[in-house]
């Protein structure tokens, strides 16, 4: 049994890659350039496509029984046009399963343009009639990889997740999910809400960071979206990233992005274990800075 991964590269690809590998799957990695051949343990193929070219995303899945398919924040402008493309030709080649990486509570957060589009897709999977999981995460804990400069430097917590508590996932477990869906029977038709019995909040945030790294850490607050979306365009960040992040959070801030005790259940039963939390991957992470 072989799976193709897209954006096998990237943080959620690469530790699927390991978790299939560990498995006993075949795999294939889709990247948009060509690789060194170092990039991937021996055992697995690369492919060389661009899911916005539908030729070579063709080629790429010749002779792989299931899709992995996962469409990254820099494609949000073409991502719905992207995942039908991938999915319609799995589907027409007759592969036996896709597993979608979609995002929590997408059908909650239209306003939201990467939100809306993963809905769009999770709706077509739905409907489309090829075997399929649908895996929803919430925020990553690995967002706070970015973090380091504003938290070990000036002592703040910039991001405006609010009070409410917002749902939290490691991507390991994400990726772990993935995996379990495309090597274990019983995952058809299902959609996973993948979520921590953690929640993150601002004031916990800075509470956290705090005595991690034995300094005043504090919270930047949420009162000005304007100045948020602001911040993030004059950092680099490309103009319709920074409106959707902006609504993103801002809609968190106002309705919440929680998560129940019952979903990190079912979460941790579809795993076999706990799903790790947001403070153990900030220890992991405050040890690591300690040493670089």
């Amino acid at each position: 049994m072989k799976v193709l991964v897209t954006g096998a590269t990237g943080e959620v690809g690469s530790e699927l890659v390991k978790e299939l590998l560990q498995r006993g799957a075949g795999v294939r990695a889709l990247t948009r350039r060509q690789r060194k051949p170092d990039t991937f343990p021996e055992a697995v193929e690369m492919a060389v496509g661009d899911l916005s070219d539908p030729v070579s995303i063709g080629e790429a899945i010749k002779g792989v029984d299931k899709l992995f398919l996962l469409i990254g924040a820099e494609n949000v402008p073409v991502e719905l046009t992207q995942a039908l493309t991938a999915y319609g030709l799995a589907k027409k080649a007759g592969l036996k399963h896709v597993t979608y990486a979609s995002i929590y509570r997408a059908d909650q957060f239209l306003e939201v343009p990467h939100f809306a589009n993963k809905y769009a897709v999770e709706e077509a999977i739905r409907e489309g009639g090829m075997p399929y999981t649908i895996l929803r995460p919430a925020y990553f804990a690995q967002n706070e990889l970015h973090l380091k400069a504003e938290l070990t430097g000036i002592g703040v917590y910039p991001v405006p997740v609010g009070n409410q508590g917002v749902a939290v996932v490691d991507i390991r477990d994400l990726a772990e999910a993935a995996a379990i869906s495309l090597t274990e029977e019983g995952h058809n038709g299902k959609t996973y809400d993948l979520v921590s019995s953690e929640m993150l909040s601002g004031p916990n945030a800075a509470a956290t960071w705090s005595k991690l790294l034995r300094k005043e850490i504090a919270y930047t607050g949420h009162a000005d979206f304007d100045g948020f979306e602001a911040h993030l365009r004059k950092r680099g960040s490309p103009s319709w990233l920074a409106y959707d992040l902006r609504v993103m959070y801002q809609g968190f801030v106002e309705r919440g992005f929680s998560n129940t005790e019952d979903q990190a259940a079912r979460f941790a039963a579809l795993l076999g274990h706990p799903p790790r939390t947001y403070s153990s991957f900030a220890e992991e992470l405050a040890r690591e800075w300690a040493v670089t």
